[in-house]
């Protein structure tokens, strides 16, 4: 057992802001209000995520909070979340310790902040300080959670506030999220509802005001979603739930809503062009299920500065074009989806907080209604939505025009479908490159949605009956990834390159859909390598699945046009006779009739509000 246990063992509750109160204090009455009246408008805020993974500190909160107090709470923006495994105090960036983690936990089996990240913690006053200081600043406090009761609980027997029974008698193992092992699942029965109304009502003593609950969405698990909800309606705090990840089961969209103001309907969103333009089907699926309390939710805003200590890439500014964040704003906005910002807030430039703080945007994220996709002609996408106020019209147009790939029948070599279930996770590669000038490595999404896509091509070389090169020598002419980088040695997630249990030192760590372009040296007649799904996708609970092909001419098809006209009859909106139509994003106005017509970048974005002639009011 380790010191810091017992300094929370012997500290009890007092400490704690009350842990060891009368066992009716979790039986407290839910509140009169509706829950969904808590959260009426999409949630906006920051989240610690995208910048420190599990590592963030107690300072760099307080740092991107100010800023928020002074830039941000104006404009509608009031969530600060302190994100995953803020109760290790040892955590590292780039993938959990999972090896000798210092946990925190208290008496009752429930982690507490690790005080040498969150100092004010310190005397067992747990999340309270910090939570205080938000609130002085007029912002609200939210923390992550994984769902489930903690292994290491479990094994020390902790007892169950308010209960004779122990985090032994509450769990299974069944279910276990197969990503990180922190917890097991929490069996319905004696002492299961008794120890999450213990967790909530612990939260409600530090003021918390927004819980990420992970873990809780995909798979769903709908016995711990009902008790979640319990337990926050005892507490007798407005706390806000959010679940996570996604995509939550749409068979599941009644039920998610009744319980939670926002669920994920996604795996983790990174500055993925491949990722934003999956999402395009996935909002006009969800549309149809938002409602006033309860969102979908895209998932988090990867931009500005990203990755200081983060799971994907290093620091870097948001991989996305100008013209892509435009694109993410517009359709997270006319989607009504929760905008939780990823980037770091005192980091951000002028662009990035014009995206933010554009007034006439966000009152349409705020109060806007019927949001839908208007049409889908191949990669010209239109959205709509109305204002109740005025009856104005609000009109998103998006180009998501690529260029394309061949198909894989044009491949040198195509492999067929890798999996989680493929022997060994990898499979050969042998290809006849005589007379070739170049190589281009293509590993391409499975088709299943999910993100978790981590290729590898293992001891990759070229060879001519006598001589043999690793290609690894070679510098790429170019290289793109699904997300991330491509890598030499490493795995697109910067650790070793591991597939199947088994390390390799050379190779090129990639992700779906990623292309890698050399320029081949006279004389060679063979490509070989094994391409692999490296640890880090075959790992999760879903997805990593993927096709690895091999080309000696480009793949590439010309280019689309920059720029393409995205015709939009105004009577499809309900709208006849002259209107005004006034871009939102510069404030621009024109009066049109009958049809309206404007240029769209590729990968961009244009949003509109129409009104009648002569009427250009703006929200307020």
């Amino acid at each position: 057992m380790s010191i810091r246990f017992l300094t929370h063992l012997l500290a009890g509750t007092t400490l704690l802001g009350g842990a060891l109160a009368c066992p009716a204090a979790a039986q407290k009455a839910a509140p009169k209000a509706d829950f969904h009246t808590w959260a009426a408008r999409p949630p906006m805020g920051w989240n610690s995520w995208d910048c420190y993974g599990p590592t963030v500190t107690e300072a760099e909160v307080r740092a991107n909070a100010d800023y928020m107090a002074q830039n941000l709470r104006s404009s509608g923006w009031e969530y600060v979340v302190v994100d995953i495994r803020w109760y290790v105090g040892n955590d590292t960036a780039h993938g959990y310790n999972e090896k000798d983690p210092d946990w925190n936990l208290d008496a009752y089996g429930r982690f507490v902040p690790a005080v040498n990240r969150f100092p004010s913690a310190a005397g067992g006053q747990g999340f309270r300080p910090l939570a205080d200081y938000l609130h002085g600043k007029g912002l609200k406090f939210g923390i992550h959670i994984m769902r489930g009761v903690p292994v290491v609980a479990v094994q020390r027997r902790l007892p169950i506030l308010g209960t004779k029974l122990t985090a032994a008698d509450i769990y299974s193992k069944e279910g276990q999220a197969g990503w990180l092992h922190d917890m097991y699942t929490v069996k319905a029965g004696p002492g299961a509802q008794e120890y999450y109304d213990s967790l909530f009502e612990l939260y409600a003593g530090w003021g918390v005001d927004f819980v990420k609950v992970d873990d809780l969405s995909e798979p769903y698990h709908k016995p711990e979603v009902e008790m979640i909800r319990r337990a926050i309606d005892r507490s007798g705090r407005k706390i806000v739930l959010s679940t996570s990840p996604g995509e939550t089961p749409i068979a599941e969209a009644q039920h998610v809503a009744a319980h939670a103001n926002m669920w994920r309907t996604v795996g983790d969103f990174w500055d993925s062009w491949e990722q934003l333009k999956e999402h395009f089907a996935v909002c006009s699926r969800w549309a149809p299920h938002i409602r006033p309390g309860a969102f979908p939710d895209a998932d988090m805003l990867p931009l500005g500065r990203l990755g200081i200590r983060a799971e994907r890439g290093d620091d870097r500014q948001s991989r996305f074009t100008r013209d892509e964040q435009y694109t993410l704003m517009t359709l997270w906005s006319i989607f009504r989806s929760p905008l939780m910002f990823g980037g770091d807030l005192p980091s951000a430039d002028a662009f990035t907080l014009g995206l933010l703080t554009n007034k006439n945007v966000l009152a349409m994220h705020r109060r806007s209604t019927r949001n839908r996709q208007l049409f889908r002609r191949g990669d010209l996408v239109a959205w709509t939505a109305d204002d109740p106020a005025t009856g104005d019209k609000f009109l998103a147009l998006f180009n998501a025009q690529d260029q394309e790939l061949a198909p894989a029948a044009e491949a040198a070599w195509a492999g067929p479908l890798l999996t989680r279930q493929t022997p060994g996770h990898s499979q050969a590669v042998d290809v006849d490159i005589t007379s070739a000038t170049t190589l281009y490595l293509n590993v391409r999404d499975g088709g299943d949605g999910i993100a978790w896509d981590h290729a590898d091509w293992l001891n990759p070389t070229l060879s001519n009956g006598t001589e043999t090169r690793s290609l690894t020598d070679l510098p790429w002419q170019k290289a793109t990834a699904g997300w991330g980088q491509a890598t030499v040695n490493k795995s697109v997630s910067g650790a070793p390159l591991m597939v199947n249990g088994k390390s390799y030192e050379q190779g090129i760590g990639t992700h779906a859909n990623s292309l890698i372009e050399y320029q081949l040296p006279a004389g060679y007649t063979r490509f070989r390598a094994t391409a692999g799904l490296d640890a880090a996708g075959a790992a999760q609970n879903t997805g990593g699945t993927l096709q690895f092909l091999v080309f000696t001419k480009s793949p590439l098809r010309p280019a689309p046009a920059d720029s393409v006209r995205v015709p939009v009859a105004l009577a499809q909106l309900g709208v006849s006779g002259t209107c005004t139509v006034r871009d939102l994003w510069t404030g621009q106005a024109t009066t049109v009739s009958g049809e309206f017509a404007p240029y769209v970048r590729r990968h961009g974005a244009r949003l509109y509000r129409i009104s009648k002639a002569e009427k250009s009011a703006v929200l307020k």
